[in-house]
This record gives structure tokens, sequence and C-alpha cells, in this order.
């Protein structure tokens, strides 16, 4: 990498804040906007969708025969959970949900041959018009109003608390203070606070409440992190250091009232059986929560029907989309000829080889369709060179129903191939819905990129199928051109290379505190850059390793916003010509630009959507956009980026975080450098956080070639 100093020098110099904020998550909660339009939304159709599908994975559930059948091995703690399970499959308790274990042989418990099969899932009728799914009553928020004040929390959180808990919500909360945990952002002691208020003397760190909401919470910030489920010794402990005073109580209980699973996975489930009948059987216990949990298993299921499909009985248009296909895409495309599921590899340029597969598939008569994980990226898909630009959408889109083929009679996506761009960024909710929802016959193509982030979401599907080794892998011998791509590739294995940029590609800033990085940032973005690159502002992303510190969105925003679109903020903060980014479900980002504010609410422009925010509402979901977290700037590129790594930085850094906001800018990278010897190290020694995940044993259990 290049070391001199870049465009614009200026002073000012100021104490570094606290540490950043983890940006593994993307901000906002559930959309908002528009609810008295009577017109369906995008994010209200995938959540409609979403629902759909978790009521088809809880009907398939409920057809599973027998019971955890391998608990015998058990003992202590692990049989106590598998006593609690049973005693509310029997109705001794309130009736849970329970997904069973492997058995003997480390392989789940039979489930009925119909059940494997996806059952038909409507898809939601496009939207007329973009506007919020419809929140809360009005009587609803006041009451749960008056039961936060009688509390003292604040008021403010009424909508969020209604929206959570549901009709009846002030009459739960009442009950059970601890349901305030079910609230993104707030924390045990302010929910401690809030029930003491609320019961006095009955209030204490022994009341089965409080052991179970503690439960969910830990469980709800596992799945934030990433993970599917925790193992029981770790949530136990989590539990212990907040003042839990019977950790396993609390599990049983939790599992008891069905609002989480419990798993027991063989460690080594190709080992032999043991000779001796009293041997125990290595196995981990896990708990987590039902919805990832269900997905997690219904992906394992339809990914083993992809991959153990027959061959197809006409091959002739597969064959000829080989033969269409030139290069990269001709080995793409006789993977997929003769298998269901097949992987791809590669960076930016890489994406041309599944971009010409689609074409060859649609020339060949195949009905084929392709999706990206943002708007941008459809865009570049559909930019792509032959003639498949039509058959192009997003992974939101195409599981709304407002993109893509449509459904078949059966409810099955209309479809021979679907190519899904940006694999990494799958999490397990949405990569079950896309799978269960294939048409037997069709093939699959994950494409992505293995060494940037992975979701938002829980879940590592991409590297859990990469490291499966259940089907064909096809790694892109395309490179990405020039200095970027050069600098990206050498990050990729773990080296920050001096890489030689003629054209001011790739330019370092270094800064000596947090205050000059936010002063060199404004000045990259509003001068230097389109002065001496030739790319606008508004062209130029601003990337961070999180939200809070003296350099991190927050602060990034507020000081770019004051530079490019002063403006008093008349509506909860915000201007027209502002840029933001607009969460429409938890997970998803978008980026847009305000246009205007009335008594409607907030008018965003994204991408090809208007959007309608209500007032209530764009707190949660929008945020000022000239600054991300490199999470929400994943599956996205600009002509620029200004990278931005302040001292109180170090720690956030990661190989994974590197690549990916480095190699999210087209013609020029700046890099605003204050971070020292620690990006170098980042690079060579910090890979990405392991995620507990159950789909690779999963899959072990139902693939006979798996690992």
């Amino acid at each position: 990498m290049p070391t001199g100093a870049g465009a614009g020098h200026g002073g000012g110099s100021a104490t570094e804040g606290s540490a950043a904020d983890d940006g593994a998550v993307g901000d906002g909660g559930a959309g908002g906007g528009g609810e008295g339009s009577g017109q369906v939304s995008e994010a209200a159709a995938e959540l409609a969708a979403q629902r759909v599908e978790r009521e088809r994975i809880e009907r398939r559930k409920a057809e599973r025969k027998g019971s955890i059948e391998s608990g015998g091995g058990l003992s202590g703690t692990a049989a106590d959970l598998l006593a609690a399970v049973r005693a509310v499959e029997s109705g001794e308790k309130r009736a849970a949900t329970v997904l069973a274990g492997p058995g003997p042989a480390g392989r789940p418990a039979p489930v009925a041959e119909a059940a494997r099969r996806p059952e038909p899932v409507p898809a939601p009728a496009p939207p007329a018009r973009t506007a919020g799914p419809a929140g809360p009553t009005a009587e609803t928020i006041a009451a749960v109003r008056r039961v936060l004040a009688d509390g003292g929390a604040p008021e403010s959180l009424a909508p969020a608390v209604a929206a959570a808990l549901g009709e009846g919500a002030d009459a739960l909360l009442r009950d059970d203070p601890w349901q305030l945990l079910r609230v993104g952002g707030v924390r045990p002691d302010q929910a401690d606070g809030f029930a003491r208020a609320l019961l006095g003397a009955e209030c204490g760190p022994d009341d089965e409440r409080r052991g179970r909401a503690l439960t969910g919470w830990l469980l709800e910030q596992a799945a934030l992190a990433g993970h599917t489920a925790l193992e029981m010794p770790t949530l136990t402990a989590a539990l212990t250091q907040r003042a839990v005073p019977d950790p396993e109580a609390a599990v049983q209980s939790t599992l008891a009232e069905g609002e989480a699973l419990v798993f027991q996975d063989a460690l080594d489930p190709g080992a032999p059986e043991p000779e001796d009948d009293e041997e125990e059987r290595p196995v981990r216990v896990l708990v987590g929560l039902e919805r990832y949990a269900l997905a997690e298993e219904s992906l394992a299921d339809g990914l083993a029907r992809l991959v153990n499909s027959p061959a197809d009985d006409a091959p002739e248009p597969w064959e000829a989309a080989a033969t269409a296909a030139s290069g990269g895409a001709a080995e793409l495309a006789r993977a997929v000829a003769g298998h269901g599921l097949v992987l791809h590899t590669g960076g930016e340029a890489a994406r041309s080889e599944p971009a010409a597969l689609l074409a060859a598939a649609r020339a060949a008569g195949l009905r084929a369709f392709a999706a990206a994980h943002t708007p941008d990226g459809r865009r570049r898909l559909a930019a792509a060179p032959g003639d498949g630009a039509e058959a192009v959408g997003t992974v939101a889109g195409l599981l709304s129903g407002t993109e893509g083929p449509g459904r078949d009679a059966e409810g099955a996506l209309d479809l021979d191939l679907l190519i899904v761009l940006d694999g990494p960024q799958l999490d397990v909710e949405s990569a079950a819905m896309i799978v269960e929802t294939l048409p037997d016959g069709a093939r699959l193509v994950l494409s992505g990129d293995p060494a940037v982030l992975w979701s938002a979401g829980p879940g590592r599907v991409f590297a859990d199928l990469l490291a499966a080794r259940v089907c064909p892998v096809i790694a892109s011998r395309t490179p990405d051109p020039g200095p970027l791509g050069e600098l990206a590739s050498g990050i990729g294995v773990g080296e920050l290379l001096q890489v030689e940029a003629p054209g001011k590609e790739v330019v370092i800033v270094p800064v000596r505190d947090a205050g000059e990085a936010v002063h060199r940032t404004v000045q990259l973005v509003a001068d230097s850059v389109p002065r001496a690159i030739g790319v606008p502002a508004g062209q130029t992303v601003v990337i961070t390793p999180g939200h809070g510190g003296a350099a991190g969105t927050r602060a990034l925003n507020t000081a770019l916003k004051e530079r490019l679109n002063p403006g008093p903020g008349r509506f909860g903060g915000f201007d027209p010509g502002d840029r933001v980014v607009y969460s429409p479900a938890p997970g998803r980002t978008e980026p847009g630009q305000v246009v205007k504010a009335d008594a409607d609410g907030l008018h965003l422009s994204c991408a090809d959507a208007q959007v309608v925010v209500e007032k209530d509402r764009v707190e949660q979901s929008v945020r000022h956009g000239w600054a991300l977290t490199a999470h929400q700037a994943a599956g996205g590129r600009w002509p620029a980026a200004v990278v931005v790594l302040p001292g109180d930085a170090a720690q956030s850094l990661s190989r994974p975080w590197v690549y990916t906001a480095f190699s999210r800018a087209d013609r020029h990278l700046s890099v605003v450098h204050g971070v020292e010897q620690a990006l170098p190290k980042a690079v060579a020694e910090i890979l990405p956080k392991p995620r507990t995940t159950r789909l690779p044993l999963l899959l072990r259990a139902q693939v006979p070639t798996a690992g």
C-alpha cells in the first residue's frame, strides 16, 4: 500500500472517544411508514412470507415422529433438560415444540418422507406503492405507555414494546416486567429496575420469570452475533454472570415454556457405535431459539433434497447452456448441468460468470433468475453483458414476491435455475425460504466472495456449505483488476500489500486522533476526492467500524451533514436531500435519500422505490447514511470509498472486516489511518469470530458424501 498523505490535510484534533460500537448488525428495527395507505409494502410482504414459511416449518415439525431417543447416555444437566422436554411432549407442562437431536448413529430422528417435501407457499401480491407494515393500535400503545410510566421506564418505548408483545402487551408487561427485554436495545439492568418498580418486594434475582427472560435475551444476543444456538455451558455461565442463582433451572423453565429448543449433537457422527452399552457417546448439548433452529433444520432438509436429487432426464437444455458459455462460465454451467446445488466463489469481477450462466440458460429455453443481496448488486448484475437483465432482482424482492418469476400452482418458484449472488450475506432464515420454495429438479447456484463478512443475521450458510463439501465448488480464476484488485487479493490471503497506485487508486491519510480523523474524512469526501479523482461526494461512501465513538457513524454523519447538507433537521433530525440508510426489516439496510417530510411521514427515495416512514418509526428505521459500517456496506459498491480507522477502532478490526471495507471501492480508496500496526496485524492474524451453527452436522446426517 502506498503511504503518502492523501489529498487535503487539515489541522484540528480532539481527544479520542470511547471504543467503537460493534458494527456486526445493521441498524434499525421494523420498517415503517404508510400505515394507512391500504397498500402492501415490500417489507410487509417479506414479513408475511416469512410468517407463512415459519408456519409451514411448524407443520413439518409437528409431523415428525418419535421423541429424543438418544438421551439415555446423558446425565446431570443434559438429562434434566431432556426430561423437561419430554415432560412438555407428554403434556405434563404447557405444549412446546422440540426439535429432536441425532439418534445413536448421529443422525436426526426419523422424519416422515412427506414432511421433507416443500409445501406450497403463496406469494404475496406485489405492492402498488411502497409503504410500511401496519403496527399496533393506538389503544394498545396508550395502555403500554401507562405501564411503562408506572415502572419508571421511558414512555417513548411504548410503540416498540407494543410491536414486540402484540395485543394485550400492557397486561403481559405488568404481569412479567422482564418481558421488556424483548425490545431491542433494552439491557438486563434496565429490565431489573423496571421490575423492581412494578413488583416491589416480590421482585428478586431468583424470580423464575427473570431467569426465563434472561435466557431468551442471551439467545437473542447470540443470534445477533451470528449464532443459531449456544452450547449449554456457555449459556449457563452467562446466566451465572447475570446473578441467576440456578441457571440450569432457568434454562429448563425456558424450554418448558416453548421459548427455546434443546439439541444434542454427536461430536463425531461418523464414529462407530460404542461396543460397551454403558459407554457414553460424546455429544454436545445446545440450546437455541425456535425460529432459527427450525430454519436451520429446514435449510438442511432442502439442501439435502437438492444435492440428492436424481440426474435430469432431459439434459439437452443444460448441455446447450454449457456449450453456449465460455471460460469460467462454461465450467460453472457444466457443474450445474449435473448437480442440483453448486457453489461459486470469486470477487467482483467473477460476478460476470454467473451473469453469463444466466444469459446462456435463458437462451437455452430454461427458466432462470438471479438475485443479489442489495439493489446495487441487482443493478451491477443487470449491467453485465448478456440478455438476462430482465431476470435479475434482490433476495428480499424474491422472497416477498415483488420480484422474480412468481410461483407455480403448488406454490414453488416457477424456475429451472436460481442463481443467488452475495452468498455470504445469506442468513439461515432467508436461505431456508429460498431453498424450500425451489421445485423438484431445479438447480441452485450460490455465488459469493468467501473473504467478506458473514451475514448480519444468524448463521454462516455459505461458509458452512464450503466446509461441508456436499456439492461442486467452482472457484473463479477471474481476478479483480488494478491496484484495488491487487490490494483486495492480498488481504484475502492475509497480506497487506504495498501496491503501486499511479492514478491515486489507493491513498493513505495518516491521522493522530479521532477528531482529526473526522476532519480529514469530511475534507476528503467534500473536496479532495471530487477534485483529484473526479468522484462527487454523492458517489463516495464512508465506512467505519462502529456506530459509536468519536469517529463512529453517528459522529461522522453529523459532521458530513453539516458540510454537505446543512439544515435544521425539523423531522426527526432529517432534511430534504439528506443521505440515509433505511431498515425495512431487522438486518436489512437500503441506502436512500430524503425527499420531503409531511403529515404522512418521512418520504424517502430508495433505489427505484418510494418509501414513506411514519413519524413514530423514523427513529428506529432511518439513519443518516453518508457513513456506514462494513456490514451495512456489504453487497454494495461505490466509485469511491473512504475507510476511517481511528485509534479506538483497533480492537474491532479483522481480516474479513478490512477486506469488506477496502473492496467496496470501484475507482478510488482513501484510508484515514490511525491504528498504526493494528491494521497489518488484523489482516495477517485476526480471522472471523467463530459462530455456533448446526448446518454442517445436519448435512452430514443427510448427505452421504458430506465432509
